[in-house]
């Protein structure tokens, strides 16, 4: 049963569920547009007016949309059985994650995900000891996912995600032993007209900033500090430069370890001080809390409050200017046998983004590499099953498709080795 699964995760075409017609949805269909590895693509949001304008705008018979609530597990299991769907791609934020993980297994078909499932807090040690981890409740499920021969990628945006691909590759054909791997994500981006207007989602950016960090270590194990802690500046290629970044909870932290024999890992993003401290002045008035209170009578949630009083990421690509970049720091002994440290990075403009797809450079970058995951796996470039990383599958026919076939290479940058 798992091995005939197994040959069905690559299919000559393929009949997509994508849920969530936000910034990563829109820019996902837009950039499959362009590709002929799937015979349909059925647009799924809970806002209908959303799906039908995403819909008309892609102007393409293989897209077709319907209205579904990403909470409903049943509503998802019956739509994937009416439009026959092969694969599930979950592009909404992660508090969605465990529905659409779980319809996608109860209907029979293949899931790809950006983002894991939520982290909740060590109750006592917040600041030393993990609670439940990303991702910990889809990694639980492996055991089912491999016996209904169904394969969950997760984490497959760009961080985690390209990050991850940059990992497997260092580990493969740059280094012999690995010291750290350590994300490292900067910007130069600005939103003109705003004091204050993230270019991801904001319900996201609070979980992952105002949640312990967490690192890994060989001797240690998982452990967690504070949040905005052991701040570095890291020099960004392509013109972004020198940027501080944080230590911020990250999925990358979860999965490369799984696949990667390696010392350490870490994830810093640049944020900077203003963000910080509007961050931690949301978390110190309780802003940033998702458990609902009474408003007037109205149970409200405050996070959700914050997140309707700014400006939608997916609306800011006119008034936005600069380049975002992430990738991939690596230490440790190359394989002539020396020291080697190097930057793997991908880079975007957001000038381009919106000349070539009208959308802004931070949803686009995100949402390219789910959508090349799903065409190497209609095409047999990766397959696999059960719950799984992007370290888990060969490096090389990601970075090949992604140059060639959509256009983007990536950059490695030498570094010297402890300076």
């Amino acid at each position: 049963m798992a091995e005939r699964m197994e040959d069905m995760t690559h299919m000559a075409k393929m009949r997509i569920l994508a849920i969530g017609c936000g910034g990563v949805g829109t820019s996902a269909a837009l950039i499959a547009r362009r590709r002929d590895f799937f015979e349909s693509w059925i647009v799924a949001d809970y806002d209908a007016d959303r799906v039908t304008a995403l819909v008309d705008r892609l102007d393409d018979p293989r897209f077709r949309g319907v209205r579904l609530d990403a909470g409903d597990r049943e509503a998802i299991v019956a739509a994937c059985r009416e439009h026959g769907i092969t694969h599930v791609a979950n592009l909404v934020d992660p508090r969605f994650v465990m529905p659409i993980f779980d319809a996608a297994r109860e209907a029979g078909v293949h899931y790809l995900d950006t983002a894991m499932s939520l982290s909740r807090p060590h109750p006592t040690s917040p600041h030393e000891l993990v609670g439940i981890k990303l991702g910990d409740e889809q990694f639980e499920q492996d055991a089912q996912w491999r016996e209904a021969g169904l394969l969950a990628l997760c984490g497959i945006g760009v961080e985690p995600g390209l990050a991850d691909v940059f990992a497997r590759y260092a580990a493969d054909h740059l280094f012999s032993s690995i010291d750290e791997i350590g994300i490292r994500d900067g910007a130069n981006l600005v939103v003109d007209g705003f004091d204050f207007a993230p270019s991801f989602s904001i319900w996201t950016t609070i979980e992952e900033c105002l949640n312990p960090p967490i690192i890994w270590e060989r001797d240690r194990g998982w452990f967690t500090t504070a949040p905005f802690s052991e701040p570095e500046v890291f020099d960004f290629p392509e013109g972004i430069g020198p940027v501080e970044v944080i230590n911020v909870e990250h999925e990358e932290v979860l999965l490369v370890p799984r696949w990667i024999d390696c010392r350490r890992v870490t994830f810093k993003y640049g944020l900077g001080q203003d963000f910080i401290d509007v961050l931690q002045t949301l978390h110190r008035l309780g802003l940033d809390r998702t458990e609902p209170v009474m408003v007037k009578g109205v149970p409200v949630s405050p996070r959700d409050v914050v997140a309707a009083a700014l400006p939608d990421p997916a609306m800011l690509g006119d008034r936005m200017r600069g380049k975002t970049c992430a990738g991939t720091w690596v230490t440790g002994t190359g394989k002539d046998g020396e020291p080697r440290e190097v930057y793997l990075y991908h880079v975007v403009d957001n000038e381009w983004t919106m000349s070539e797809y009208g959308v802004q450079a931070v949803v686009w970058q995100t949402a390219m590499n789910p959508v090349i995951a799903l065409e190497l796996l209609a095409t047999g470039g990766w397959a696999g099953i059960g719950v799984l990383g992007p370290e888990a599958f060969d490096a090389v026919p990601y970075l090949d498709l992604m140059r060639d076939g959509y256009g983007q290479p990536f950059g490695i940058r030498e570094m010297s080795p402890g300076a």
